[in-house]
């Protein structure tokens, strides 16, 4: 797994966000630090919970300048509907191919249900010049990250 002081692995993805269009991680870095958190499956009561959840604390993130970003392997169709039907600001990237899960070496497979090569759930905080500050990854499907362990990361960068 990609870790603390390792250079954050670009990428080029769809970016759902009001619109779908490609981006970059390095797009984002030219505005500040970005927190990249990815998720196994959109709709999930987990996901469901994770991302309202970094919505609430999304002024506090906009206060330190920073960027949210959520990555799953779910279609830009999926994370369109996720995103309205949620109300999320956060802008939302399809690793569809898997690319920047592989990257990061976040990839989870689901057995019990037969789903193989989704995210894991992980949060990754990577600063203005692209090294990772945090990293985190879930222990199990279940588990939530630390918000305020993630705000305190973004908030000691310089």
């Amino acid at each position: 797994m990609v870790t603390v002081g390792d250079t954050a692995p670009d990428f080029i993805a769809p970016l759902v966000d009001d619109d779908i269009k490609a981006t970059s991680l390095e797009d984002h870095l030219e505005e500040g630090p970005v927190v990249l958190a990815f998720f196994p499956a959109a709709f999930s009561s987990t996901c469901t919970t994770e991302f309202c959840t970094f919505q609430d604390e999304l002024t506090a993130f906009d206060e330190l300048g920073t960027t949210v970003l959520g990555i799953s392997t779910d279609t830009t169709y999926a994370l369109e509907r996720f995103r309205a039907e949620n109300n999320l600001s956060i802008g939302l990237i399809s690793d569809n191919n898997g690319e920047i899960s592989n990257a990061y070496d976040v990839v989870d497979d689901f057995e019990h249900i037969a789903m193989w090569g989704i995210a894991q759930r992980s949060v990754f905080v990577v600063d203005v010049n692209g090294i990772v500050q945090y990293a985190w990854r879930a222990e199990n499907p279940g588990q939530q990250p630390d918000y305020e362990a993630i705000i305190e990361a973004v908030d000691t960068l310089e």
